[in-house]
């Protein structure tokens, strides 16, 4: 190939480079892009009420009214939940955590033979249903530092179905609290007794005679 050849094919690969160049520029020139008169992107914002105006949750129901209408049968299909850490059965002991053979008012942290985190021993106080509900929903939450692991049960229904059966394990069950004994007003506290100068006046002397007998009404 003699130089005449290696000149045009040079010429044709500049020739190609400062076309492309030339409509990449005048491409520019043509479409140019407008910058936006203010930045960025606008994002809309729904009307409605804010989360500190958002309605409040509704209250939950009390413990009490469901226990009414719990069931010991669903609460044993719940407390299958708990069978790989707790033993329910009189006598079996603890596993991973207590045996809770009947744990309705016993007191808290008890349970012959298995060691207690210190946050259950300092806990204090008896698993009353009340107790047990309050810590059923969220263990850790109730008890800070406990050992146990379970995040909790959050349907209400189950709770009170569950301490229905734990309230059946025992020789002599207790009849669970209702709505009516938790409402019922305190009785009034007993009128203090009158002390010294306090005491009430004896009744007047019926008026006598000069012979000190009493005297007969005129």
């Amino acid at each position: 190939m003699d130089s005449f050849e290696l000149n045009k094919i040079a010429g044709a690969v500049l020739g190609t480079l400062t076309l492309t160049l030339g409509l990449g520029i005048f491409s520019e020139i043509i479409f140019a892009p407008e910058a936006p008169a203010k930045p960025g992107y606008e994002i809309a914002v729904p009307d409605g009420p804010s989360e500190a105006q958002a309605p409040a949750a509704a209250p939950s129901v009390p413990i009490e009214e469901l226990f009414a209408k719990a069931s010991v049968e669903k609460g044993a299909n719940v407390a299958k939940r708990c069978g790989s850490c707790h033993n329910f059965q009189e006598g079996a002991g603890a596993k991973v955590g207590p045996d809770l053979y009947g744990i309705v008012d016993r007191p808290v942290a008890s349970a012959p033979g298995f060691a207690y985190s210190a946050a259950m021993k300092a806990h204090g106080g008896d698993w009353t249903p009340q107790a047990l509900n309050t810590f059923l929903a969220n263990p850790k939450a109730d008890i800070p530092g406990t050992a146990m692991a379970f995040a909790g049960i959050p349907k209400e229904m189950e709770r009170a179905d569950l301490i229905a059966y734990l309230n059946s394990l025992s020789h002599s069950p207790k009849p669970l609290p209702t709505a009516t004994a938790a409402a019922a007003p305190a009785a009034p506290a007993a009128a203090p007794a009158a002390s010294g100068g306090d005491k009430p006046a004896a009744p007047a002397a019926a008026p006598t005679g000069d012979a000190g007998q009493p005297t007969a009404p005129k």
